[in-house]
């Protein structure tokens, strides 16, 4: 399936602003593959899909979980958020005909990240927090580090991620935090050299 089409029918299936968000992902995924030397074309398909299954309802969830044969542990079960990305990989594989691994997943990475995180799954966490539709002031700060220091960027992301599910009361994924140490640590080696 060509780009065009992935788009046609990502449009059918998301709402108006999922779609926008989308569209703004894929362009900041290009842009930042651009700037740190990875496949633009992986990074234009993992950010135009990174949320096409944002819009699946709960029991349709359930349902694709299922058929998928997804295993998840106690806290992804608990939220719909670190669900729509485990969840993109399959319906990316299964609905737009992606079978590159790599894109696949930054997809399934996108909202947790995980330490070890390819280029192309940095750039995607990165740019779905940074979008241009993101107006939020820690959107706006890691921003200006994005094109500076990608690891930076990745700490400043996961901190405002982690900031706001405190504030919410909802659970933090551990891989959340795992993703956090995984770029500090990476800076203080960076440091060092």
């Amino acid at each position: 399936m060509n780009i065009y089409k992935m788009k046609r029918k990502l449009k059918e299936n998301l709402t108006e602003k999922r779609y926008i968000h989308s569209l703004n992902v894929m362009e900041e995924a290009v842009r930042l593959a651009n700037r740190y030397g990875a496949d633009v074309e992986k990074a234009r398909i993992a950010g135009l899909l990174h949320d096409c299954a944002k819009n699946v309802g709960r029991e349709k969830e359930d349902e694709l979980i299922k058929k998928y044969g997804i295993e998840t542990d106690e806290i992804q079960k608990h939220s719909h958020a670190l669900m729509h990305s485990i969840l993109g990989k399959y319906i990316a594989r299964e609905e737009y005909g992606i079978y590159d691994e790599e894109i696949l997943n930054a997809i399934y990475w996108h909202t947790t990240g995980r330490p070890g995180m390819t280029m192309l799954e940095k750039i995607i966490f990165v740019a779905d927090f940074i979008e241009p539709g993101r107006d939020f002031d820690m959107a706006k700060k890691a921003r200006e580090y994005a094109y500076k220091d990608l690891n930076r960027c990745i700490v400043m992301c996961a901190d405002a991620t982690i900031m706001y599910l405190l504030d919410s009361g909802k659970l933090i994924h551990p891989y959340t935090l795992e993703t956090r140490n995984d770029a500090i640590l990476a800076l203080l080696r960076k440091s060092l050299d």
